[in-house]
């Protein structure tokens, strides 16, 4: 007997838009006043993603065609490629859509076991988010799309069950299941994952798509663009499809990492396609990696270090100065020609920070999502403008150290703890920037405007300093006043233009 179709994802809605609620993808595509995506943000990365895979499959434009046809011929394309493929789009059916009905054989999980802010088991519930709730046909959705990328490594994938004959990816050394790998889009502790940003998410799309040649032209992806996995879903792990999937530009925006199927309690639930680690060479487009040393870094996320602080680093393409360092393709290859289109332009950063201990991945501690959106307006980009907020983020830095050093000399001082009280501070000092760093980002086209700005953060730096150190005691105050950081070199060396 046939098994039903329906909840299909091109009609029904399921996913998150600010200020609106859930849409279906016909929605999507058809409303070009949606601002943005909802969720958290790997459910927006991973949204962003599908939805990039969508209009590649689409519409992969040609260099001019980009310039020429705008969001508005985008969408039309998305549209008519959407009604083409109609039938794969279904939850439940015969081809489920991302699911791989032969997995079936793998132990079921609940829901709560695979989403990493749930939490399950003998693990402490802090806050109401954390507790597992039943999920709609649309939060199942939103889930098997997470999923592809970002299921956490560890014992939860049953590994015992595999579809590709002889494949041994899935057992240890000793011929037993092996745990699960992070799935590639979250990486060993979390990548931090960037887009740009537009005013509506139609034009967030076209922004960050990607025209032919740069496909052709990028290495990391010998495959080319690839087939969508809804259109040709693989066999197993290592089939022919599978194999193309994991040298193409499709297989990072959907990576299959996981092989699932949905349950009426849970899901089947497996490890899926294995992709080559950014060490070896296998990157998403929207991540950076530093591949000049011959250990290549990636930047992870970081609730210790918001994503802002980073912005030098994701946009060192604009230095002329050296060819080396942090590359994220999805940044560098459309910022130069989304500031010829666009007087304002935003930089999105976000991702999960997760922690791992013999290879079972968690959230645990300090580590939580992260995300930042900065706003750059075009006609102040450029050499000039970078230098002059490199120097001002390299001036920050020092600012952090002399209040972390000077809150640690107040306290030990006084034959008290010392660390954690100046990592408070300078973790405050930090939190106050961030108020007006969108400012700094603004004036740094202006050698006077950032000179007028730098008092504002020598202020932040007293304001740390004096929250953590107290002066009510005749011996708290001599130790205050003997600590209190001396900021005259930064009040009086202003940011010099570049040349």
């Amino acid at each position: 007997m046939a098994i039903e179709n329906r909840f299909n994802l091109i009609d029904e809605p399921w996913i998150p838009i600010v200020d609106v609620g859930q849409v279906s993808l016909r929605q999507l595509f058809s409303h070009a006043e949606y601002r943005a995506l909802g969720g958290n943000p790997v459910q927006k990365i991973a949204l962003t993603k599908l939805l990039l895979a969508i209009a590649q499959a689409a519409y992969t434009p040609e260099e001019d065609d980009w310039t020429k046809s705008g969001a508005n011929r985008m969408a039309k394309e998305c549209l008519k490629y959407l009604d083409q493929w109609h039938d794969r789009f279904y939850l439940y059916g015969e081809r489920p859509f991302l699911q791989m009905p032969a997995i079936k054989a793998a132990a079921v999980q609940n829901f709560g076991a695979v989403l990493a802010e749930v939490s399950t088991g003998n693990t402490t519930v802090l806050i109401q988010s954390q507790v597992e709730k039943s999920l709609t046909d649309s939060d199942k959705s939103l889930l098997i799309i997470q999923l592809m990328g970002f299921g956490l490594g560890g014992k939860k994938t049953d590994n015992s069950v595999v579809l590709s004959p002889g494949y041994q990816g899935k057992f240890n050394d000793k011929g037993k299941p092996s745990t699960g790998k992070p799935s590639a889009s979250i990486g060993f502790l979390g990548f931090l994952h960037n887009f740009l940003q537009g005013n509506s998410l139609q034009e967030t799309l076209w922004l960050n798509l990607f025209t032919r040649k740069q496909i052709s032209d990028l290495a990391k992806f010998p495959q080319g663009m690839g087939i969508a996995p809804w259109e040709q879903m693989p066999a197993g792990e290592s089939c022919a499809i599978a194999e193309s999937l994991k040298s193409s530009l499709m297989g990072r925006l959907v990576p299959l990492s996981r092989f699932c199927l949905l349950a009426e309690n849970g899901l089947h639930y497996s490890e899926g396609i294995a992709h080559l680690a950014y060490k070896e060479g296998g990157i998403d487009p929207s991540i950076s990696v530093d591949s000049s040393a011959k250990d290549p870094k990636a930047i992870w996320s970081d609730p210790e270090k918001r994503p802002w602080r980073l912005l030098t680093a994701l946009l060192s393409f604009f230095s002329q100065t050296s060819n080396k360092g942090f590359d994220c393709y999805q940044l560098r290859l459309n910022t130069k020609r989304a500031i010829q289109q666009m007087p304002v332009i935003g930089i999105w950063s976000g991702g999960l920070r997760v922690s791992s201990n013999a290879g079972e991945q968690y959230v645990s501690g300090s580590d939580d999502f992260v995300e930042s959106i900065i706003q750059l307006r075009s006609g102040m980009l450029g050499e000039t403008w970078f230098a002059n907020l490199q120097l001002e983020m390299d001036e920050l830095e020092k600012l952090s150290k002399i209040v972390y050093g000077a809150t640690f000399n107040y306290f030990k001082s006084q034959n008290m703890e010392t660390k954690d009280q100046a990592a408070l501070a300078s973790n405050l000092f930090w939190q106050l920037c961030e108020r007006r760093f969108q400012d700094l980002v603004s004036a740094c086209d202006n050698v006077e405007q950032v000179r007028a700005m730098r008092p504002a953060f020598a202020w932040f730096v007293y304001k740390a300093y004096d929250t953590y150190c107290s002066n009510d005691t005749a011996r708290q105050i001599d130790s205050w006043a003997k600590n209190r950081p001396n900021l005259s070199n930064y009040l009086k060396n202003p940011t010099k233009e570049a040349a």
